[in-house]
C-alpha cells in the first residue's frame, strides 16, 4: 500500500456499482469522515461460525484505524481477521414529494482490510491516548494514563486503511417530473450533533473547571 497517494485505488470489494456518482475514494474525504464521527460499526465471523456487528469507538492514526475493548470479551477474543468496518454520519433528512424518493443526506465509510492486535506496549499506549482524543480532545493530558494492570485487560486492534471507500449524498430530494406539482412539502431537515452543557459527576474536588463544549464540536457539519 502506498499512502503517499491521495486516493485510495478501487477495487472489486470497494468499487461503487449503485449510484457511483456519490463515491469517493479521497483519502482527505475518508479521513474527515473518520475523523468525525465518533464510533463505528465492526463486522466479522465470529469463533462460532456466525457474523456479528458490533458498535466500538474508533480514532485514526495516520493510516491505521483503531479500535478497542475487554480482553475478556467474547467478540473481541474471535476479532483477529478479516473485518468490515462502517461509519456514518447522517447530515440530514431528505423529504420527497413522493414516499419512493425520501432519503438522507449522509457521510459515510466502509473499510475493508484484516483485524491485528496491537501488542507493543508503547504503540498500544498511543493508541489507547488516540481513542481518547478522538473523543473528547485534550483529555490524555489531564486524566489518568492507564496502568498496566488497566492495558492488560484492555485489547487494541488496527486496521490498515488500505481498501477504503466513502459514499456521499447532499442536496435536496430529487422527486419524479409528473410529481412536481404534488401537494406536498417537501425539503431537507437538517440534522447535527451539538454537545449540551456539561453535567459534573459527584465528589469532585472544588475548583475544577468544566471543559468547554466548544472542544466537543466535531467537524464543519458539527
Amino acid at each position: 500500500m502506498d499512502s503517499t497517494r491521495e486516493s485510495f485505488a478501487p477495487t472489486a470489494r470497494t468499487r461503487l456499482r449503485r449510484l457511483p456518482a456519490r463515491g469517493s475514494y479521497d483519502r482527505a474525504v475518508v479521513a474527515a469522515i473518520l475523523d468525525e464521527a465518533l464510533m463505528c460499526h465492526v463486522g466479522f465471523v465470529g469463533e462460532d461460525g456466525q457474523p456479528y456487528v458490533i458498535p466500538t469507538i474508533h480514532a485514526r492514526l495516520g493510516d491505521q484505524l483503531l479500535f478497542h475493548g475487554a480482553r475478556a470479551g467474547r467478540l473481541l477474543r474471535a476479532l483477529a481477521g478479516p473485518v468490515c468496518v462502517t461509519v456514518t454520519l447522517v447530515d440530514g433528512l431528505v423529504l420527497a414529494r413522493s414516499a419512493f424518493h425520501h432519503s438522507m443526506n449522509y457521510r459515510s465509510v466502509v473499510v475493508l482490510g484484516v483485524a491485528e492486535e496491537v501488542t507493543d506496549p508503547e504503540r498500544k499506549r498511543r493508541a489507547l491516548e488516540a481513542i481518547v482524543e478522538h473523543v473528547a480532545p485534550g483529555r490524555s493530558a489531564i486524566a489518568r494514563a492507564p496502568n498496566d494492570k488497566e492495558l492488560a485487560a484492555t485489547r487494541v486492534m488496527a486496521v490498515t486503511l488500505d481498501e477504503v471507500s466513502a459514499k456521499i449524498r447532499t442536496g435536496p430530494p430529487i422527486d419524479d417530473e409528473e410529481d412536481l406539482g404534488y401537494p406536498c412539502w417537501a425539503g431537507i431537515v437538517p440534522l447535527r450533533s451539538v454537545p449540551g452543557e456539561p453535567v459534573a459527576t459527584a465528589g469532585l474536588a472544588p475548583g475544577l473547571a468544566a471543559p468547554d463544549r466548544a472542544s466537543f464540536v466535531r467537524g464543519e457539519h458539527g
